[in-house]
């Protein structure tokens, strides 16, 4: 399945999570929610996964979490805030980069329609 299938059955997925819970929830709830409706779609998904940095010779393990990996290819970034920022499209570039992978989807939960809150982000 390309980058474009996964991305189509997971923002489907992120508002149907979206639709029944609505916003105003931690970042957590909608992260396992979301994970739960994913896996119910057949899909392999990872969550909170560990992002190793290197600069030259040095291996930093520390610190860079991916919110969800969806089939090992497509990175999802979980937010609950006021409005998305440059700093949020900048990490998701930051976990595509360093992780080799084409596209991330960022998604605030904060939005009173899902679909406001939704930013694809290539690499």
């Amino acid at each position: 399945m390309t980058e474009n299938e996964l991305s189509t059955i997971i923002i489907g997925c992120a508002i149907e999570v979206h639709r029944r819970l609505g916003a105003g929830l931690l970042e957590r709830a909608y992260q396992e929610c979301l994970m739960y409706e994913l896996k119910l779609n057949g899909l392999k998904v990872e969550k909170e996964v560990l992002l190793h940095i290197t600069y030259k010779d040095l291996k930093i393990d520390n610190g860079y979490r991916i919110d969800l990996l969806v089939e090992d290819k497509v990175v999802v970034e979980l937010k609950t805030v006021e409005e998305l920022h440059n700093a949020h499209f900048a990490q998701v570039l930051t976990y595509l980069k360093f992780g080799n992978y084409k596209l991330g989807l960022i998604f605030n939960f904060n939005e009173a329609i899902l679909k406001n809150g939704i930013k694809r982000i290539i690499n």
